[in-house]
């Protein structure tokens, strides 16, 4: 039976000269402590195959990094190119040891005939742990790793295991090799040079901030056919002479109505003129009054207040009457019958007969193109309706000729207000957005006025006649307020009479007191309302009384401007921005002495307000073009 298949250990043969000539000059003889092999060496014979024992000296730090390294360690400490080919053996130096130490090769050749033996497992690992384990390691190298693990790769080779690769399992040395074998295969793909190429060519492709130009269709387009007429040809062939381009047509906001008279004729009636007579027919009956009839009588304060007090407002009492924003109103003298009227933004009047058996009793004229900002029934003859308006005309209503006359017309100039200058109302002084004041006499003929002075002001909102001197009217403009003399007007360099200080934003009205004219009520944009004394007129007038009131009506809302009560010298009326909605009278001395509301028919700002000369009626209107009246 054979040595081999019994697996008996044989015994130790001596050495070969060779051999041992070869381990004389590997033994180190400067560390005298490091164990050797022994020189008889054990052989196995397995087939044939020889069996490489190679001896490395192990420290104990080795030992303790004796773990499994992770892929990238792996890589970078067994895919180096440099040294001998990966399956020769390569020898590590330590640190501990001298350059002297090296490796100690020991062969062991088999015999080939069947007597030969090699050693057993278990003895070689005894001999190899004769070795000291601080200075020495031990790499088994042989041609077929089959025998000792089946997980092994490759046969038939010579494999080394490099600086401590002999402590990898044979998974590891799989998990390598595949490793290596993928980092080849991609390296081999230049994967990375295609995508800094594809990197670079989208860099250069990119347009920083440039726009690129379309290229042109290479396609000709069809050419459109086009008619003779459109190519202004006659048929003949002869070009047609170029028509003179003419200018877009300007859209006026406010179109300039023609001049001269215009019809009194209602816009609002569909019906037929009946009822459009039997108005005028009426307001001319109640225009037949004697001016001495209404002379103002002054009564007792305690008096006055409680008349006040009686004076409400009923739900027939509260009307549209224009279209839009109301800028005038004014009330007709007469004591039988109670007309108002209101001149609005677009240049429209609306007359309302409060008597009327009709549905409405409105009756709705336009004889003006722009807002309506004053307007005065004749106290000489009712009869007569004046209005004044941006547009540059003042026109006279007369309803026994059914027409709006035209009394003053201008084509450069933008009028603000008027008032009568004579008892008879004559002549007029009429106010201008440009600070200029005109003197208007009514029975020179055509429509231009006698006198165009510059009182030194850079706009003129209101203008008003002293009640007993008539030659003295005041003008409220930007932050001035001047008495000035009619007497003594002329074109430039006019000086007033009398300045009234204490004024520090544009004033938007100022009026005399309606009796004596010894107070004036000015209306300021610095939340005020002042009153001076204007019994005697000097060249400063210092205020009287200041009353806070808050003015700030913004920009849909028409100023307020401040009115005495015809019949009381020493109150005034004014709107008010304070809820409840309501209409304020104030006494000269500042007091504020009754409130007109009513919650349930009065929910709006009524800005300008109107008083009847003789009985108590207070017209109030609003931006809506809508007319509130009080009355007991």
């Amino acid at each position: 039976m054979p040595l081999a298949e019994a697996g008996t250990l044989g015994a130790e043969e001596p050495l070969s000269p060779l051999a041992r000539q070869r381990t004389q000059e590997h033994t180190p003889k400067d560390n005298p402590s490091m164990s050797y092999v022994s020189e008889k060496a054990e052989r196995r014979a397995v087939f044939g195959k020889q069996v490489k024992v190679l001896l490395t000296p192990l420290s104990m730090e080795e030992e303790k990094r004796n773990k499994r390294l992770p892929q990238k360690r792996l890589l970078e400490k067994f895919s180096s190119t440099e040294g001998p080919s990966e399956r020769e053996p390569k020898v590590k130096k330590s640190c501990d040891d001298p350059p002297s130490q090296q490796i100690r090769d020991v062969s062991y050749k088999a015999s080939s005939s069947p007597q030969g033996v090699i050693p057993s497992m278990s003895s070689l690992h005894h001999k190899s742990r004769m070795v000291s384990p601080t200075n020495a390691s031990v790499t088994v190298d042989h041609d077929s790793e089959n025998n000792w693990d089946t997980d092994s790769e490759g046969s038939n080779s010579n494999v080394s295991y490099v600086d401590g690769s002999s402590q990898l399992s044979a998974y590891e040395r799989k998990r390598l090799k595949n490793i290596t074998e993928n980092a080849n295969f991609f390296a081999s793909l230049k994967l990375l040079e295609s995508a800094a190429r594809l990197r670079k060519m989208a860099t250069k492709g990119q347009s920083h901030g440039i726009k690129r130009v379309k290229p042109k269709k290479t396609e000709a387009e069809t050419v459109r056919r086009r008619s003779m007429r459109l190519q202004r040809v006659d048929p003949s062939g002869v070009p047609l002479p170029e028509i003179p381009a003419q200018p877009e047509p300007v859209i006026d906001e406010y179109p300039q109505l023609p001049p001269g008279p215009l019809p009194m004729v209602p816009t609002n009636q569909n019906k037929s003129s009946e009822l459009t007579d039997g108005f005028l027919d009426t307001w001319t009956k109640i225009s037949q009054i004697n001016p001495n009839d209404t002379e103002k009588h002054i009564c007792n304060l305690e008096r006055y207040k409680a008349s006040l007090s009686h004076m409400i407002l009923s739900e027939d009492a509260v009307t549209k009457v224009v279209k839009n924003r109301i800028y005038s109103v004014a009330i007709h003298p007469s004591e039988s019958r109670t007309l108002v009227a209101a001149g609005d933004k677009s240049g429209q009047i609306g007359l309302w007969d409060l008597n009327s058996k009709s549905e409405d009793g409105v009756y709705v004229f336009i004889p003006h193109s722009q807002p309506v900002s004053c307007m005065y029934f004749s106290p000489f003859n009712p009869v007569h309706l004046l209005s004044l308006s941006h547009d540059g005309t003042i026109r006279c209503g007369d309803v026994t000729r059914a027409i709006f006359e035209e009394v003053y017309r201008s084509e450069e100039k933008r009028f603000s207000s008027f008032d009568f200058l004579a008892n008879n109302a004559s002549t007029l002084v009429v106010g201008q957005w440009d600070g200029d004041v005109a003197i208007v006499d009514r029975r020179t003929p055509g429509t231009s006025s006698e006198l165009t002075a510059n009182v030194n002001a850079k706009t003129t909102r209101t203008v008003h006649v002293h009640p007993v001197n008539r030659q003295y009217f005041i003008a409220a403009g930007a932050v001035n307020v001047c008495i000035f003399d009619t007497r003594y007007l002329k074109p430039n360099e006019n000086k007033p009479i009398s300045f009234l200080s204490g004024h520090t934003k544009s004033v938007a009205s100022a009026y005399f007191s309606p009796i004596t004219g010894n107070r004036v009520v000015t209306t300021c944009a610095d939340d005020m309302l002042r009153v001076y004394d204007t019994s005697s007129l000097s060249s400063t007038i210092s205020v009287l009384t200041a009353v806070r009131h808050n003015n700030n009506t913004g920009r849909w809302l028409t100023r307020f401007r401040a009115i005495w009560d015809p019949k009381q010298e020493d109150c005034f009326v004014v709107g008010s921005m304070a809820r409840p909605r309501q209409i304020e009278i104030f006494q000269d001395t500042g007091e504020q002495l009754h409130s007109f509301y009513n919650v349930d028919y009065l929910g709006s700002v009524c800005s300008i307000n109107a008083v009847h000369p003789t009985k108590n009626i207070l017209v109030g209107g609003n931006s809506s073009g809508r007319l509130h009246v009080f009355k007991d």
